[in-house]
């Protein structure tokens, strides 16, 4: 048995209280949260790199990193906030492709920030939180089974 509540404005016929399943309006908002938050996430490691690569006094003095110096952890880093920025970009589109190149993106950049913890440890963990966030919001509400896709 269902109950009809309305009409669907796209369709013009009514729809039951049974077919709308999860609220839509929760997937859309996750996936564009997703795609601020890897933005933001975009900017702040672009800025860390460019800081990193001129020398800056802003980090950890005498920090040990995994590997290499802090010069080379600041191109490492300038490369994944250029590509966190483009999939942020992509997930835009709603493509699928777009939704795993972001998931992969942030997934990298989350075990990169715990690398780099020793430059700067609290922006680290706040990078590592949005990346976390980002990969939840696109892997629970970006799928394909989502009802506002057409």
């Amino acid at each position: 048995m269902s109950l009809e509540y309305g009409t669907d404005p796209k369709a013009g016929e009514r729809r039951s209280i049974s077919s709308l399943g999860p609220s839509s309006s929760t997937g859309t908002g996750w996936r564009l949260f997703a795609a601020i938050m890897l933005g933001c996430a975009a900017a702040l490691n672009i800025i860390d790199g460019i800081v990193a690569l001129s020398k800056s006094n802003f980090f950890v003095a005498d920090a040990e990193y995994v590997f290499s110096d802090l010069r080379t952890w600041g191109w490492i880093v300038l490369a994944f906030g250029i590509a966190q920025g483009l999939a942020a970009l992509a997930l835009m589109n709603r493509n699928q492709l777009a939704r795993w190149f972001a998931i992969a993106v942030a997934a990298v950049n989350a075990v990169i920030q715990l690398t780099w913890i020793q430059a700067y440890p609290f922006w680290s963990l706040t990078i590592f939180a949005l990346d976390i966030l980002v990969i939840y919001g696109l892997a629970v509400y970006g799928g394909r089974h989502d009802p506002d896709r057409a």
